[in-house]
């Protein structure tokens, strides 16, 4: 994926300014940067590699070149978006599931920020907010997809296992990079009217892995939760009915979702 056909392939996009890097350290470093000197809404910052490209508490997400899609999305937030900013992640995840789901890959949603198909990883989304005294400044999403085989992480690093658009497609039928970003913007653009309305919640709650199933949560170094996935709160916080017939509100942080007994 080079920038010409990169640029080609988005042109007709309502989006803003493009960064386009054959390496970077992080897109969504490089985006946050981008957002203090004053990019706007739906600037976009995509990279063939990442060198320290990173998911949720830190973790280290894999990027190597010529074989994943690798990018962030800017977004300033409108005021009557800034309320619910806690559903991004999910609408961030509808766009991307939506996107394989046309490619014939039967994606879901692991909350609060991954996509799976039938258990296995394919992509994360990260989302990161920028603040002014009490008002939110911009949100950057940063999503990383593995397209190529070469771009599943070595198994020690896996905390989940993982898979490739190419493993599930087949080698040949993979849909350019390009072309898969576009789609994922389209549907973000299409989706964003709804990050106000509760009909997000009830689309993202339709492809939540394991909803209604015996599943196992545990918080930091809290002892394990079990009980049945329930759905999601409005704010997007996911609920249990745990063993003991009590709903339970799980807030997002640093939360390990399994199925009971993996």
């Amino acid at each position: 994926m080079d920038e010409k056909t990169l640029r080609a392939s988005l042109r007709d996009l309502p989006l803003g300014e493009l960064r386009y890097f054959p390496k970077v350290s992080s897109t969504n470093d490089e985006a946050l940067a981008w957002a203090a000197q004053g990019a706007g809404d739906l600037s976009l910052v995509v990279a063939n590699e990442q060198t320290s490209g990173r998911g949720r508490q830190g973790r280290k997400w894999f990027s190597p070149p010529d074989s994943a899609l690798a990018f962030s999305l800017l977004m300033r937030p409108t005021p009557e978006e800034a309320p619910f900013l806690t559903r991004l992640t999910g609408l961030a995840g509808l766009a991307v599931a939506a996107a394989l789901q046309s490619h014939g890959i039967p994606a879901q949603i692991k909350w609060p920020n991954d996509i799976l198909a039938a258990g296995d990883k394919l992509a994360g989304i990260l989302v990161e907010s920028v603040w002014s005294g009490d008002v939110v400044d911009c949100a950057v999403i940063g999503i990383g997809l593995n397209v190529a085989a070469a771009s599943v992480p070595p198994r020690e690093m896996l905390s989940l296992p993982a898979a490739s658009l190419e493993d599930i497609l087949g080698e040949g039928a993979v849909p350019p990079r390009e072309l898969v970003l576009r789609d994922i913007l389209q549907n973000f653009i299409t989706m964003r009217p709804l990050l106000v309305k509760d009909e997000l919640i009830h689309q993202w709650e339709a492809l939540l892995a394991w909803h209604g199933q015996a599943v196992e949560i545990t918080e930091d170094s809290a002892p394990a939760r079990r009980g049945i996935l329930a759905g999601l709160a409005p704010d997007g916080s996911l609920l249990l009915d745990d063993e003991h017939g009590n709903r339970v509100t799980i807030l997002f942080g640093d939360v390990r979702l399994r199925p009971a007994g993996a």
